[in-house]
């Protein structure tokens, strides 16, 4: 499953960004799909995660409240709206998705496809 980011880059801290992911010739809509962030010499960590039919949901603490996880099965697409953003949310962007399971999972070995990520740096 090839899956593909957009959206990423350069912007003040303060404000917004949206990132897209999407898998051009697949459907993933029985998925669960994550979003994780690796800043630079650091591992990578979840920032959400969200259930195959969006109804269920999960923030890292560090992104409650200014980030917003979403997806369309119909485009097989995701997003993730950045707002409020901080220095501290600099770092290389990466969509996930595991299957099979329903289950919320939150840490990198537990997604088996990825995309190649997209750079968002906030500046201060």
């Amino acid at each position: 499953v090839q899956l593909v980011e957009s959206g990423g880059g350069l912007v003040q801290a303060g404000g917004s960004l949206r990132l897209s992911c999407v898998a051009p010739g697949r459907t993933f809509s029985r998925y669960v799909m994550a979003w994780f962030r690796q800043a630079p010499g650091k591992e990578r960590d979840v920032v959400a995660v969200i259930s195959w039919n969006g109804d269920n949901t999960y923030y890292a603490d560090s992104v409650k409240g200014r980030f917003t996880i979403s997806r369309d099965n119909a485009e097989s697409a995701m997003f993730l709206q950045l707002n409020s953003l901080k220095p501290d949310d600099t770092g290389i962007y990466y969509c996930a998705t595991r299957f099979p399971g329903d289950e919320l999972r939150t840490r990198p070995a537990e997604y088996h496809y990825w995309g190649q990520g997209t750079q968002v740096t906030v500046s201060s």
